[in-house]
């Protein structure tokens, strides 16, 4: 009687204690959304996409990814597949929760005395994320009857989706578009074999795994063995990923670009009608403003023994003088939007003295006419100052081209003398360039030394009216025609095409220049560069075909460079600047070259593309990186080298890495891809015999 009484109690103790379990288990469920999107972004700043709609300056502190979403069509099946190996092999088939799994991790943990498998499937983690709990079980108690409820209300493909858009990795990335940006620099679908893997074991630890490729190595391995097993791997992958290795990717990956997403935000708002629910489709070019922003953290990490620490550039696409980057770099703090160099006024060196040159020749002067280069002193104020040449040097009776060819000072102020301050002040002006704000006394001959101070704004702006004919059309930021910009005549055509052909001509800066190797651009293109007193200021605008391109180097604190000057400086990041917006990747075009106007053969030489006095690589150009696809094999893969020679070459020996590579009978030669980093340059051989080396190209290959 005792027993049954106790059995009785023991039963009724258990049923109670079962509803108080039933109770708060529902009671500490949470309600499932209507949908599974993530909720909107609460911000008053307008968004803003480049012009292809990826969407620019995301921040990587939010809960969410809502920047880099992508329907599950659109993911790779090798990586649905390895996710769900990796993750939840029985996710097709369960309701939420994977019992067996549960009771196996269970088992395996209480032998080993600890956590070692938490056997979570894809559903529970979605929850996990839409409900955050401190990682307890009773947790995992209810995670699992809210996870039944997700699948009971949203489809299989819905909830893999959201995981794979949603799902944490390292450095605040969320999704695996995001995730194969950051690590690989890729997009999801040229990941190869392995990539692809790697992402898949990567959930679990990101920042452990990274650190410890031995551990990473091993991981993707089983997931490859598991994968083979259950049929999800064909040996065609399988063979790729014993032959590839993974390369992470370097800083800068993904286009900063604050900057310039604040210069559209204050233009939307003044133009009205901005509101955090509009987008705004800007004129950038996302990949190319990364590329430019690598190249200027490259060229500064080059020039760290110099005490150069800040640079900036932008690029114009000169057919509707668009702006395609906006690029400023700080390598005191390059994680940290600074202050826009873009806007800040600096001075400008010798960038203003083709503005002071169109002026002549609009009032008779031309590139022929003859000026005298000797040493000048002036008047100035109650003393006297001795205009010099950079180089100490005076060259007599030298013709107007030389002059501005060399960038010689004398002449310059000559030739300011001869059109007046005044009116250089006005015709600056009307170019936009607005922080010239002083009296003409205030600057006096030095401005067509750079005495006064422009941004690189209005210094590119300014250069795009010379490139245009003479023709300035107001730089903008949108993809579409929102502002009203209207083209006026600012120079004629003829004084615009005579500074363009000085400007293009290598022959004509021989004397200060030689044929120095930084302003030799693989086609004829107008370049200026421009160095402030004391080496404060490096400037350089280079313009060809459709693209111009301008670029600031120094510190912002006024602090002087150890000699940096404008061809040693931003030179070589304009010059890389224009390989990159030259290859034939639709999105930077050259100039019609068969436009029906009545050009002069000397004025018309920015918009075509002579072949070179000594031989040049066209492909690859300094900085490339290429990338293996893993839908073709490797062994098929090869990329083609192009020399540019105004010689027809007879022989071409390709060198890679300091050994013979291949060989040729023309300019052309297509080398097999091998990963790594490579330095490749051509011997050449011309008809009469001549051999001639080209200038070694750096590239990379993932």
């Amino acid at each position: 009687m005792h027993r049954r009484l106790s059995l009785r109690r023991a039963m009724a103790a258990c049923a109670a204690a079962g509803v108080l379990l039933l109770v708060a288990t529902v009671a500490a469920q949470r309600a499932l959304p209507a949908q599974l999107a993530v909720p909107q972004a609460a911000s008053s700043q307008q968004p803003v996409r480049d012009r292809d709609g990826r969407l620019l300056a995301v921040q990587y502190d939010g809960d969410w990814n809502r920047s880099a979403v992508v329907s599950l069509e659109q993911m790779p099946p090798l990586l649905r597949s390895a996710f769900v190996s990796a993750e939840d092999r029985q996710f097709w088939q369960h309701a939420g929760v994977d019992w067996s799994a549960r009771f196996a991790a269970l088992w395996q943990n209480l032998r080993a005395g600890r956590a070692v498998r938490g056997a979570s499937t894809i559903s529970e983690q979605v929850v996990r994320l839409l409900h955050p709990r401190p990682r307890t079980v009773w947790s995992r108690w209810v995670e699992g009857f809210e996870a039944m409820r997700l699948e009971a209300r949203f489809s299989k493909s819905a909830i893999l989706e959201f995981y794979l858009n949603q799902v944490p990795y390292g450095a605040n990335r969320r999704g695996v578009v995001q995730a194969a940006r950051y690590y690989f620099g890729r997009s999801l679908e040229t990941l190869d074999a392995r990539e692809t893997l790697a992402l898949a074991v990567m959930v679990r630890a990101p920042s452990r795994l990274r650190r410890q490729p031995e551990a990473l190595d091993a991981a993707i391995t089983r997931l490859a063995g598991a994968m083979r097993a259950a049929g999800a791997l064909d040996s065609a992958r399988a063979m790729q990923l014993e032959t590839s290795s993974l390369v992470w990717q370097r800083p800068y990956a993904e286009p900063q670009a604050a900057q310039f997403v604040a210069e559209v935000q204050r233009r939307a708002a003044a133009l009205g009608g901005a509101s955090p629910d509009r987008v705004v489709f800007s004129s950038l070019d996302a990949d190319l403003q990364a590329r430019v922003e690598r190249l200027l953290a490259d060229r500064l990490h080059d020039l760290r023994g110099d005490n150069a620490r800040q640079a900036a550039a932008l690029v114009v696409d000169l057919e509707r003088n668009q702006i395609r980057a906006w690029a400023v770099v700080d390598v005191e703090a390059p994680d940290v939007v600074g202050i826009d160099a873009v806007r800040v006024p600096r001075q400008p060196g010798s960038t203003l003295k083709p503005f002071v040159y169109a002026l002549a020749f609009e009032q008779g002067w031309s590139p022929q006419t003859l000026i005298e280069d000797a040493q000048l002193t002036e008047r100035v104020n109650a003393g006297l100052h001795e205009y010099r040449n950079y180089s100490r040097n005076h060259y007599g009776r030298i013709s107007v081209r030389e002059a501005l060819g060399n960038s010689l000072n004398v002449p310059a102020v000559k030739a300011l003398q001869f059109v007046g301050a005044e009116r250089l002040l006005s015709r600056l002006h009307a170019l936009g360039v607005g922080s010239l704000e002083r009296h003409p006394a205030f600057y006096g001959d030095g401005l067509a030394l750079g005495n006064g101070e422009v941004s690189l704004y209005e210094l590119v702006q300014a250069y795009s009216a010379l490139a245009r004919d003479g023709r300035l059309l107001p730089l903008t930021v949108f993809a579409d025609a929102r502002e009203a910009r209207q083209e006026r005549a600012v120079f004629s055509t003829e004084a615009a095409r005579a500074i363009n052909g000085v400007l293009s001509d290598p022959s004509a800066r021989l004397l200060e220049f030689g044929d120095g190797a930084a302003l030799r651009f693989a086609q004829r293109t107008a370049v200026k560069t421009g160095t402030s007193s004391d080496y404060r200021d490096a400037w350089t605008v280079a313009y060809t075909g459709n693209t111009l391109v301008g670029v600031w180097v120094g510190n912002l604190d006024a602090r002087a460079t150890d000699g940096v000057t404008g061809a040693r400086g931003p030179a070589l990041i304009a010059r890389g600047v224009l390989a990159m917006t030259s290859t034939t990747d639709g999105r930077v075009l050259p100039a019609d070259t068969a436009d029906a106007r009545d050009v002069p053969a000397d004025a018309a030489v920015v918009a075509l593309e002579p072949l070179p006095a000594t031989p040049q690589l066209r492909q690859p150009y300094p900085g490339l990186q290429l990338a293996l696809d893993p839908r073709i094999p490797d062994a098929l893969e090869a990329f083609t080298f192009e020399l540019a020679w105004a010689q027809t070459p007879i022989a071409v020996q390709w060198w890679v890495d300091g050994e013979i590579a291949g060989h040729s009978d023309g300019e052309r030669w297509d080398w097999p891809l091998q990963r790594g980093a490579h330095t490749v340059t051509a011997l050449a051989t011309a008809a009469d015999g001549r051999r001639m080396h080209s200038v070694p190209v750096t590239f990379a290959v993932r």
